[in-house]
């Protein structure tokens, strides 16, 4: 078995809202999973995501959560999100979709390396990086 690193969020409350906004960006296959279905006896965490993963069809990973009853929601900015490709990879699009009410760090351009990269915070306040490598 091979093992695979996968970037893995938590939200205050609105993950589903989140994942499903990632899966309008990215595609592929959102699979959401609530605390209710796992029996929980709580009535205030029964609709929020225990988990939640949406696989895009080039094999890309992203899993996400509601922060679970008991925990502190801290966001920070240790984690960045990173999608990688080459042109005629749509990543010009995917950038576009998830600039929509983000925060722009840095354009998506060309810099001193040739690549064109670009740095977000979207609207979730999830930090983004996108490269599109030049040949």
């Amino acid at each position: 078995m091979t093992s695979r690193l996968n970037p893995y969020l938590t939200f205050n409350g609105n993950a589903r809202e989140a994942m499903e906004f990632y899966h309008s960006v990215l595609g592929g296959e959102l699979k959401v999973n609530t605390f209710g279905e796992f029996g929980t006896p709580d009535p205030g965490i029964k609709d929020k995501v225990m988990h939640a993963q949406l696989t895009t069809s080039d094999g890309n990973t992203l899993m996400a959560s509601d922060v679970p009853p008991g925990m502190d929601f801290a966001p920070g900015n240790t984690m960045t999100v990173s999608l990688s490709g080459a042109p005629g990879d749509n990543l010009q699009d995917t950038w576009s979709k998830l600039a929509d009410g983000a925060t722009i760090a840095v354009p998506l351009e060309k810099q001193m390396w040739g690549d064109e990269f670009g740095q977000l915070v979207d609207r979730f306040g999830v930090p983004w990086m996108v490269n599109i490598g030049q040949q």
